[in-house]
């Protein structure tokens, strides 16, 4: 789990991104997935992550298809 001591921590290099309290103000990725039954391994299981920017940035550039990206012009 990458949220421990109320620190949360890259799942990929393990770094502490922030504390728990400064989750609002920090950049960083949380993925969480419910698999259902039609995976191979994982039925009834979530998985949650957090990523560093640092660790998304290398990740995306492996990508052969790049994620959709939007401007964004407000911020809320």
């Amino acid at each position: 789990m990458s949220r421990k001591d109320q620190k949360i921590y890259c799942n990929c290099c393990g770094k502490m991104i922030c504390l728990l309290s400064e989750k609002d103000r920090t950049s960083f990725l949380t993925v969480e997935k419910e698999w259902g039954y039609f995976s191979d391994k994982k039925d009834g299981r979530i998985h949650r992550m957090d990523i560093c920017e640092s660790c998304y940035e290398k990740m995306v550039e492996k990508f052969v298809i790049p994620p959709e990206e939007k401007q964004v012009t407000e911020f809320v």
